[in-house]
This record gives C-alpha cells, sequence and structure tokens, in this order.
C-alpha cells in the first residue's frame, strides 16, 4: 500500500509545485521518479518522455498513468494520475470562479512573470539532465541525430514535434536495433 501512497505523494508534489503547465513538471516529475525513488532511470524516462510527446493528451497524466502502471499496474496509473489532477480539479470545481476575479491582477502578473525564468531553467536542467544520457557515448551517430534535429528545429519553426520523434524512433530502429 506503501507504494501506492508514494505514486499519489510523489505525482501530487510534481503537479502541484511547478508553475507553466505539463513541461514545467517534467523536470520535477523526473527528480520525483528517477532521483528519489529511483522507479526509473534516467534513460527510461527519457524513453517514456519521448513516447509520451507523440500521444494526445497532457504529458504529465501521459507519464503519470505511464509510470504508475510500471511501478504497481492500474492501481498504480490511478494513484498518479489523481496525484496529478486532484488538486487542479478541486481548484476549478471550486475557486474558478475567483481566479478568474484575480487573473488580470497586477500583482498576480508580476508574480507569474517572475517566475517564467525558473520554469525555463528547470527545463534546461531536465534537458541537461537527460541529455548527459544519451550523448555520455563517443559514437558518432546520437551527436548526429542531436545536431539534425536541432537544425530541422530552427529551420521548420512551428512544425510539430511528433514528426522529429516519429523520425528518430523509425531511425533509432534501423540503426541500432542490433545494438541495444
Amino acid at each position: 500500500m506503501k507504494t501506492l501512497w508514494d505514486l499519489f505523494i510523489a505525482f501530487f508534489r510534481a503537479s502541484n509545485l511547478s508553475f507553466g503547465g505539463g513541461p514545467a513538471m517534467i523536470p520535477l516529475i523526473r527528480a520525483e521518479v528517477v532521483d528519489k525513488y529511483q522507479w526509473l532511470s534516467n534513460e527510461e524516462f527519457a524513453n517514456l518522455l519521448a513516447i509520451g510527446n507523440i500521444l494526445p493528451a497532457p504529458i504529465s497524466t501521459k507519464l503519470a498513468g505511464t509510470i504508475g502502471y510500471k511501478v504497481k499496474g492500474w492501481l498504480g496509473a490511478v494513484s498518479a494520475v489523481l496525484g496529478t489532477v486532484i488538486l487542479t480539479v478541486l481548484i476549478i470545481v471550486f475557486f474558478g470562479n475567483l481566479l478568474n476575479q484575480y487573473a488580470d491582477n497586477e500583482t498576480v502578473k508580476a508574480m507569474l512573470k517572475g517566475v517564467r525564468p525558473v520554469v525555463v531553467i528547470l527545463l534546461v536542467q531536465a534537458a541537461y539532465e537527460m541529455g548527459r544520457k544519451s550523448f555520455n557515448t563517443k559514437a558518432v551517430l546520437p551527436w548526429i541525430f542531436g545536431v539534425v534535429t536541432l537544425l530541422l528545429m530552427i529551420l521548420w519553426q512551428g512544425q510539430h514535434s511528433v514528426y522529429l520523434i516519429m523520425a528518430g524512433m523509425v531511425l533509432g530502429y534501423f540503426l541500432f536495433k542490433n545494438k541495444v
């Protein structure tokens, strides 16, 4: 039973201590499931994140459901997803009108403007941690993948990342299937 509670609390913390939506939760989710509880390795987390990004729905609930299921089956998935959404659902239901009244408040706007750079740095830190694992080899192919992906992102700004992720999966299958 402790694991179900741990799943709930881990995703509750990640969900409710982040600002900026799903992507801002990624470093906090990684800290909970990789660093604190060690349910996944950095590589496993990066793989789930890549797969999760090609599926519809918010990334936080996809990660919660997938990780919860891996750790404790269906009950784990339910526990982790509830931890992710329960407070938001309650706030929307009970305090939605109050939040709408203060959405244009200058103090609230100033506080949110101040937290944005923090969220960006948290995302950079999560990318750095995952990058260390992805590029920790002397092999050239991961570096080529990374550089080509960066160039494509710069050249085709506004394109959905699902195309890059799917292309990486297909190329990875053919180039690395005998090396894993």
